[in-house]
């Protein structure tokens, strides 16, 4: 691994730690990831790798990031903060063109998972989880 690459290694470890370190606190995202994640070692390790994949090519990361989240109990609301957060914590962290493509894919894959979890609308045209 190059200085740059370990660089930019070190810049996504940092930005999913604090990433976490906030959502933990966070009012609207601490509760669920609070309640669902057990082991925050491999967690912040499995997320780093992700990030890893989807920004510098690495091969560290395999499965679906989609499986994992869609029995979770989160609402639409959720996304946005989510977002939000993702979005600070990568610009304050990250190289500014890794940042931008982070930030790419964070928004590409709230749009993808809340069209997965939230397929259906209820009878107020709100997304929901089964038909209305």
């Amino acid at each position: 691994m190059g200085l740059r690459q370990a660089i930019e290694e070190q810049a996504i470890a940092d930005c999913v730690r604090e990433f976490y370190r906030k959502a933990r606190l966070d009012s609207l995202l601490g509760p669920i990831f609070n309640a669902n994640v057990h082991d925050w070692d491999v967690h912040l390790r499995v997320v780093s790798d992700f990030w890893s994949k989807a920004l510098l090519g690495t091969n560290r990361y395999s499965g679906s990031p989609f499986v994992v989240h869609m029995n979770l109990p989160v609402e639409i609301e959720h996304f946005q903060r989510w977002l939000d957060l993702f979005e600070e914590t990568a610009k304050a962290t990250l190289p500014a063109e890794l940042a931008d493509k982070a930030l790419a894919k964070a928004n590409h894959m709230a749009e993808s998972f809340k069209a997965g979890i939230f397929p259906f609308v209820d009878a107020d045209g709100n997304p929901a989880r089964r038909p209305g």
